[in-house]
């Protein structure tokens, strides 16, 4: 029974992954729209200014799927250790509806909550 839940739980993350990937692939694809359009009726200055807000959210959507990606790997490799479950940082098991929820999760709320609280204090 559990090597069924962990074989759900394994392709449950591989689909996940797949899905991510190619998401990062369309993301970095070139579009029609990325071509500068000539003869804009609002000038340079406002054009740059929205290419430049584009490319800003493109940036942070990227770097969030990576992030995304990572630990979506990270639990593929807790399975692999047989580590999946406990938490990266104190090593406590993880609260099972957050895993089920949230199955690349490697942190528990508790360690999440600190480091989400640390960074919010270094920007």
């Amino acid at each position: 029974m559990a090597t069924t839940k962990s074989n759900q739980i394994r392709t449950r993350l591989e689909e996940e992954r797949k899905r991510i990937q190619e998401e990062l692939n369309q993301l970095n694809k070139p579009r029609a729209s990325d071509e500068r359009r000539e003869g804009s009726p609002f000038g340079k200055r406002e054009e740059e200014a929205t290419e430049s807000m584009e490319l800003e959210k493109k940036f942070t959507l990227e770097k969030r799927l990576n992030s995304l990606l990572a630990e979506v790997e990270r639990a593929l490799q807790k399975m692999d250790t047989g580590t999946y479950g406990l938490c990266d940082v104190c090593n406590t098991a993880i609260d099972p509806a957050r895993m089920e929820a949230l199955p690349q999760a490697i942190l528990c709320m508790s360690c999440r909550q600190k480091l989400k609280a640390s960074a919010s204090r270094s920007m």
